[in-house]
């Protein structure tokens, strides 16, 4: 598969906020991700793209260092992922609320403020970035699935990370919510976070300024929502995707005809990644 020209493979410098070489993954001798080359830009929002299955959130486990790699390197604002000086300057949000039930909102980021040395006053800042100041007294066991998400994404401002990886943060929230998050995403990139946002759902990737879009474990592009478009032959970002997924395929088909033990090799491992 080829990977778009709209952005270099793996990079350095103080405009790449993570940048993979040659990054393979495998769990139980199924490979999950095969040969990821990107650099991901700082100070802006990268979405990552891909149907379930296409081992987003594996990437995200190993650019926030607690996945284990098989080959291929991760650097992270500079050092390799995982580096015990990125703990304060990295964020993680996972699918799964990260919070305690019987502790009030302002309760559960204060607590993971004190893990940074973060006091009450940031805890209020990072409370109201998510618009959650009504709630700030309430028990997290009351709130409703889209508070709950917030409120772990509180916990994770309060560190004010450098780079902020989000795993399908808009997952059951209604389309006010979502957009209202969205919202968010975008002040803080403009004030120089840099953002890294999985979701299988394509119409998000409007919101960002470049894509990763994964399958089956490989890069199939990194690119921008309108050179998405462009590619695929549709202002519909999901069609286009889907475009672009069956011109791949087309390709390997054709290369595969050329090669039969290739073809049966890819088969197989197209069969095994899903």
């Amino acid at each position: 598969m080829s990977h778009s020209t709209a952005t270099t493979s793996a990079g350095s410098g103080d405009d790449v906020a993570v940048a993979t070489r040659s990054l393979h993954v495998v769990r139980g001798k199924i490979p999950v991700l095969q040969g990821l080359d990107f650099a991901i830009p700082a100070g802006r929002i990268t979405g990552l793209l891909g149907p379930s299955g296409s081992g987003k959130t594996t990437l995200m486990r190993a650019i926030v260092g607690v996945q284990r790699l098989s080959s291929g390197t991760v650097t992270v604002l500079g050092l390799p992922a995982g580096h015990p000086s990125l703990r304060h300057r990295v964020g993680y949000v996972t699918q799964s609320p990260s919070v305690y039930p019987d502790l009030t909102v302002e309760a559960n980021v204060r607590y993971f403020g004190a893990m940074h040395r973060k006091g009450r006053t940031d805890a209020a800042e990072a409370i109201a970035a998510v618009g959650l100041e009504q709630q700030a007294r309430q028990k997290t066991a009351n709130l409703s699935g889209g508070q709950l998400s917030r409120v772990s994404l509180a916990c994770a401002l309060i560190a004010r990370p450098r780079l902020l990886v989000l795993d399908e943060p808009t997952v059951g929230l209604d389309p006010v919510l979502r957009a209202d998050l969205w919202d968010r995403f975008r002040t803080m990139a403009e004030a120089g976070t840099t953002l890294l946002v999985s979701s299988h759902v394509m119409e998000e990737a409007s919101h960002c300024g470049s894509l990763l879009l994964l399958r089956d474990g490989r890069l199939l592009a990194q690119l921008t929502p309108a050179e998405l478009s462009s590619r695929g032959h549709s202002a519909d970002l999901e069609r286009a995707f889907l475009h672009m997924i069956r011109e791949a395929e087309g390709t390997a088909a054709t290369a595969g005809a050329t090669n039969p033990a290739r073809s049966e090799a890819s088969t197989t491992q197209e069969r095994t990644v899903r």
